[in-house]
């Protein structure tokens, strides 16, 4: 997949050279594109473009995930990230706005793909992987969507300009229904198990029965996300022996472990990530050691809840959350404490980079500890907390830290939910989890939660061009 990576700006380019009109609500950028649906590698490119866009919003999926629960903070308290975390963001806030840009942008490319190739003739020798990849990246834009939003539009197709002004908000059950389980359930039908060469990286089969996992978890549909769950771990998916090795970057990030990440990469012109610059605290010394080219910004900084829950022999630790950094002679540097700089930092992201915003950092969407923890839940759920057990030892051991003996049902649930957020700190899973297990408002109205925040506020560029408060209403309390 990083061998193909420039294809996704030069794809970009060409979808927005053939737009006629962009509109908010509903982007279409490829009014006029027939042209680029005629081979196989024209559909392998057309999805290429599908994945650029998810580039773009990870890029700030820290906000949705991280800084809005309790783990992490923004400690300087400026600007978006201040917001997020003090549940003040306003309704017109630049984040909204691009985020729903967007996820639309992404569900209206794969919609043109799919139309294209529902009906290409026999010459598209790779047509079902490339309408399961497809598929899986639409029902990744539209779990996000409601995830965030709740109710959205619902597309499925290609709209005219007036048609996109007409568009309801769609129910959340609906989505998920007829568009998000559909489109996985189809898609690991499609999608093959494992790539070789320039295509690795790319969807697989194990990716969509993963995130369908998520998603009937999600809705507390624990039978079916416990089927899925165990699915795969069928597939030949393993934990890395060694936690720290997924935090280097000079190794192979397609490694036992991996399922499906937002992929970025060094050196190719803009295709790198943000997150190194974006997460490393403004001490002089600190970037000179890591070797970190450009501005830094002083964002996602670990809350000292974050620190206290981890064992002083737990791995994870100092990986996770540092208030300082080991220098070339063994010795431990403390960050000073100071207004213009935050006093704690995760390493998850830090690499060595000459170039600024050029990070070989990616986004891990969904890793094999994460689907181990996913499915000792929904076992647990179910009422099979013994078979739960032994799946949480293995993050626990792995970690260096003692394996729970036995648990209640009830011991087990809390268990599990702590393990999450020691283990996937910093990868955009607490707040979502938080919101999923109905424990958002009771663990974050101390820090200025009100019980309509479960939900984000739809922007309000959005609401002013559709102009209907029936068929296109505000989230409650953001008017």
């Amino acid at each position: 997949m990083k061998k193909i990576l420039p294809l996704i700006a030069v794809f970009s380019l060409l979808l927005t050279s053939c737009s006629k009109q962009f509109i908010e609500i509903l982007p279409v950028d490829t009014v006029t594109v027939d042209v680029l649906y005629k081979t196989d590698k024209d559909y392998q490119d057309a999805v290429i473009g599908v994945y650029g866009i998810f580039q773009d919003q990870y890029a700030n999926m820290y906000y949705f995930g991280d800084i809005r629960g309790d783990d992490v903070w923004d400690e300087l308290v400026k600007g978006t990230a201040g917001a997020v975390d003090n549940f003040t963001l306003a309704n017109d806030d630049a984040l909204l706005i691009n985020t729903w840009r967007n996820y639309y942008k992404a569900i209206t490319r794969a919609n043109a793909l799919l139309e294209r190739i529902s009906t290409a003739d026999a010459s598209i020798t790779n047509k079902n992987r490339h309408t399961g990849e497809a598929e899986f990246l639409r029902a990744l834009a539209y779990f996000d969507l409601v995830r965030i939003f709740g109710d959205v539009p619902f597309v499925t197709k290609s709209i005219s300009i007036d048609e996109s002004y007409k568009t309801p908000r769609e129910k959340v059950d609906k989505i998920y229904d007829e568009i998000i389980i559909k489109d996985l359930l189809d898609a690991e039908a499609k999608l093959p198990a494992s790539y070789t060469g320039p295509d690795v990286g790319r969807a697989t089969k194990g990716a969509a029965k993963a995130l369908l996992g998520k998603v009937y978890l999600t809705r507390k549909d624990f039978a079916k996300a416990e089927t899925k769950l165990q699915e795969v771990t069928t597939m030949g998916y393993a934990l890395l022996p060694n936690w720290a090795d997924l935090w280097d970057y000079s190794k192979n990030e397609h490694h036992s472990e991996y399922i499906f990440d937002i992929e970025y990469e060094q050196g190719l012109g803009g295709e790198g990530s943000i997150y190194t610059n974006r997460f490393t605290p403004k001490v002089t010394s600190m970037i000179a050691f890591y070797g970190i080219a450009g501005s830094v910004d002083d964002q996602n900084t670990p809350h000292q809840v974050l620190f206290d829950l981890f064992e002083a022999k737990d791995k994870r630790k100092d990986i996770t959350a540092s208030r300082g950094y080991t220098d070339g002679t063994g010795k431990f540097i403390p960050i000073l404490i100071s207004s213009n700089n935050m006093s704690a930092y995760t390493r998850k992201y830090i690499a060595r980079i000459t170039t600024a915003n050029d990070s070989p950092a990616d986004w891990k969407v969904i890793r094999y500890a994460d689907v181990l923890l996913m499915y000792a839940e929904a076992l647990n759920e179910n009422g099979k907390t013994s078979s739960a057990l032994p799946l949480l030892n293995q993050i626990r051991t792995r970690a260096g830290v003692d394996p729970y003996a036995t648990l209640t049902q009830a011991q087990m649930r809390d268990k599990i939910a702590l393990e999450r957020r020691m283990e996937l700190a910093f990868e955009g899973h607490r707040w979502f989890d938080l919101v999923r297990t109905g424990q958002a408002y009771t663990v974050m109205q101390k820090y200025g939660m009100k019980p309509h925040n479960t939900l984000w506020p739809i922007p309000f560029a959005q609401i002013q061009l559709v102009n209907n408060r029936a068929i296109f209403p505000q989230n409650p309390g953001y008017d």
